[in-house]
């Protein structure tokens, strides 16, 4: 017994040809051209379960790319009709059709903490009672704990925040106005 029929994808002649081109690129990637061919197939009205398995793919897959596509659908139209460029449209069709951010584990030290962790290794060794002329990474991860920045830090992590330098650009030298003279 069939399922839902899903809805259907509906591919003017311009946007379908940008779905074309992207597919035949050398230089798309394939988890790309794997979407697009879920899609161009809905839009020639082959359903999920027959798109999966002439593609050898999952039918909730096919489901979600079919999904994602018709939430981007109302956009990319406007945007075809429009008459925006080509390059404009294959840059909405990748977006549409691109991974969705993951929310990964949360950081396990606040930028206060390494700008904190950084400082340390920015004091004299001598001055924290350590017998030695420069810090190592040992050593600055033991300081941070022991003066209570972090509960636990290994070498390693420590290490890593001194490697990373600055971000920004250097800072402009400040000038002071002494006056006439």
């Amino acid at each position: 017994m069939p399922g839902p029929v899903p809805a259907p994808i509906v591919l003017d002649a311009r946007l379908r040809g940008v779905l074309q081109h992207l597919v035949r690129r050398q230089t798309s990637p394939q988890r790309l051209v794997r979407r697009l061919r879920i899609v161009l197939a809905a839009a020639d009205g082959l359903a999920n379960e027959e798109i999966a398995r002439r593609d050898g793919l999952e039918r909730g897959t096919v489901r979600v790319w079919r999904g994602r596509w018709l939430e981007a659908a109302p956009r990319l139209a406007a945007a075809a009709a429009a008459g925006d460029d080509d390059r404009v449209l294959i840059q909405l069709v990748t977006e549409a059709l691109a991974d969705a951010p993951r929310p990964g584990a949360p950081p396990t030290f606040s930028a206060e903490q390494v700008v904190q962790i950084v400082a340390v290794a920015c004091e004299p060794p001598p001055g924290s009672d350590r017998p030695v002329s420069h810090w190592t990474a040992r050593e600055v991860a033991e300081e941070a704990v022991k003066r209570g920045i972090v509960p636990t830090l290994s070498p390693r992590s420590a290490g890593r925040f001194l490697k990373r330098g600055p971000t920004a650009a250097p800072l402009e030298p400040l000038l002071v106005d002494r006056g006439p003279g």
